[in-house]
This record gives structure tokens, sequence and C-alpha cells, in this order.
């Protein structure tokens, strides 16, 4: 035989706020688990689009100087790996290594700054995140200032704009 128990009003705040403790961690794990699937299935699309863009700029820049100088910016890319550099090699040149990791949802920008008056190199690390936007959307996100930037064009300025001046924000 099983007695009635009668819980004491403690136990019962005690038991009810347990409850809400393992609903919100069920809808932070559900939250975590939809971004990881946005990201496995949007996130190589966004890194492909901003590369797309990146080339699209790069050439809009460099035609921006016809029959003049015009700014030696390259991008490289390679088979093996997701990311892409891009290169301007002004005297004083500088580099973006563009490094996604999908598996964090991150991509790390690395920037390089050299100077042509025998100073070390700069480097500036930037790092974003993919975050969701919505059920199904994916935006980045600036780790340090949390500035979103919803569209490749948006971060392809970002990002471009160091390289273009030749020298950091």
């Amino acid at each position: 035989m099983t007695a009635n128990l009668v819980a004491a009003d403690w136990i019962k705040r005690i038991a009810d706020e347990e409850r809400k403790r393992d609903a919100v961690r069920a809808r932070e794990e559900e939250i975590a688990d939809r971004k990881t699937r946005l990201v496995r299935l949007n996130g190589q699309r966004l890194v492909e689009d901003l590369r797309a863009t990146v080339i699209r700029d790069i050439d809009a820049f460099r035609a921006e100087f016809p029959g003049g100088r015009t700014p030696h910016i390259v991008l490289e890319t390679t088979e093996s790996q997701p990311g892409f550099v891009v290169l301007n090699q002004a005297p004083a040149g500088v580099s973006l290594a563009v490094m996604p990791n999908l598996a964090n949802a991150t991509i790390k920008c690395r920037y390089r700054f050299t100077t042509t008056n025998g100073l070390p190199p700069r480097e500036e690390t930037v790092e974003l995140v993919f975050t969701g936007a919505g059920e199904d959307a994916l935006q980045i996100r600036h780790s340090g200032t949390g500035q979103l930037y919803a569209t490749a064009d948006a971060l392809s300025e970002f990002l471009l704009v160091p390289v273009f001046m030749g020298r950091p924000r």
C-alpha cells in the first residue's frame, strides 16, 4: 500500500522552481539545436555569398581606377579550406584572412597591416558569430560590438574598408 503524502508548501515551491528551470533549459537547448541545424544548412551558403560579394566589390573598386594606377588587390582561395584571403599588395600592404568554422558557428577575420618603416606588422582579429534571425534565417554578428550584418553586402563593406584604405579602422 502506498500512503498519500502531502508535501509541505516549501517542497511544492522548490519543485515548481525546478520545473521552471527545466523548462528554461529545454528551451535553450531547443534554440541551440535549431541554430546548429541552421548553420549546418545555411552557413556554407552564407560564406559562399560573402566570398562572391567580396569578389564583386574588389572588381568594382579596381574599376574606379581606369587607365591609371589600379590597386593590386587579389582574393585567394583554396579548395581544402572554406575561407579566403584578400591581399592589398601596396607598399604598405594589408591582408585579410577570413576563416569560417561552421562547427563552432564562427568566422575569424584576421587583418595584418605591414608598414614601410621597418616596424613589425600589426595584427587585428575580429570574431563574427552566426546568430538566428527568426525561425529559418541566419545573420552574422560581430562578437565584440554586437553589430548585426543581415546581408553579404554589409559584411563585405565592413571587412573590406581597412583593406582598401590600407589601415585599421
